[in-house]
């Protein structure tokens, strides 16, 4: 098949440049970390912009990384890429049990729901374990509270996690009014999760719509900042009703 030969010459490439390139020669798992970490997020900036040919690029830059992976553990009689592949796909037969054996499901939470039993049994001690401690705070607030929704603990609606906010809210501007900053930080804190938690509850990827807000703020100010030198002057010498002047010119052009 075409997919086998193509996989066959990315590990051919993979042991070519392992035994001839100095750099890939000289690089270990500890060193491919950040490197992996940064085409991840390139990866999931792509994804943000809903550019495919950027996600095909990213999707090779990453499977090149397995592969480089998987070539380390081999050279240290670790792992295989074999065994990375067969171990994938015993764990899906495995956690799919009404595709796979006579395990009866109607909806996608009770996918979920039996995904995190059957990990309990592989000998994991709590629902909350499989998140990674370095995932970014927001995506780990998610992933934290659909873990949690798997053993029932979660709201019945929208509207109660529309009060829970409104409620950490008013608990935040009351350690703002004592003036406590370990407090003002710890209920502020609260209050992002509480928003996570209604941004799942409204079917919203939280840290996409931050990101993509992040986006719409950079192209705003430069496109501020280019108006302004359009009329010889300077963000730092205009006052900020004329820039929320050029701000509100740039979105109505936006609309």
């Amino acid at each position: 098949m075409l997919q086998n030969a193509s996989f066959e010459q990315l590990l051919q490439i993979m042991d070519d440049l392992r035994e001839k390139c100095p750099w890939d020669r000289k690089q270990t798992l500890q060193s491919l970390r950040q490197l992996t970490i940064e085409e991840m997020y390139e990866l999931a900036d792509a994804i943000t912009d809903n550019d495919f040919k950027g996600i095909k690029e990213e999707l090779g830059d990453l499977l090149l990384h397995i592969v480089f992976y998987a070539k380390i553990g081999a050279e240290q009689q670790q792992f295989t890429i074999q065994d990375v592949i067969t171990g994938i796909c015993n764990k899906l037969i495995h956690r799919h049990p009404h595709i796979y054996g006579d395990v009866k499901v109607e909806n996608e939470e009770q996918v979920k729901q039996n995904w995190e039993k059957l990990k309990l049994k592989e000998g994991k001690t709590s629902v909350l374990g499989g998140v990674p401690v370095s995932l970014p705070a927001l995506v780990k607030a998610m992933r934290l509270q659909e873990k949690a929704k798997q053993v029932g603990f979660e709201w019945d609606n929208t509207e109660q996690v529309r009060l829970k906010v409104e409620e950490e809210m008013g608990e935040l501007d009351e350690a703002i009014q004592a003036g406590h900053q370990q407090e003002i930080e710890d209920e502020f804190g609260d209050l992002l999760f509480s928003l996570v938690n209604y941004a799942r509850f409204l079917k919203v990827d939280v840290e996409n719509a931050l990101e993509r807000t992040n986006k719409k703020f950079i192209r705003r100010f430069q496109q501020m900042e280019t108006l302004a030198g359009n009329k010889g002057r300077e963000l730092s010498g205009m006052t900020l009703a004329e820039m929320d002047e050029l701000w509100n010119d740039i979105k109505q052009t936006e609309k």
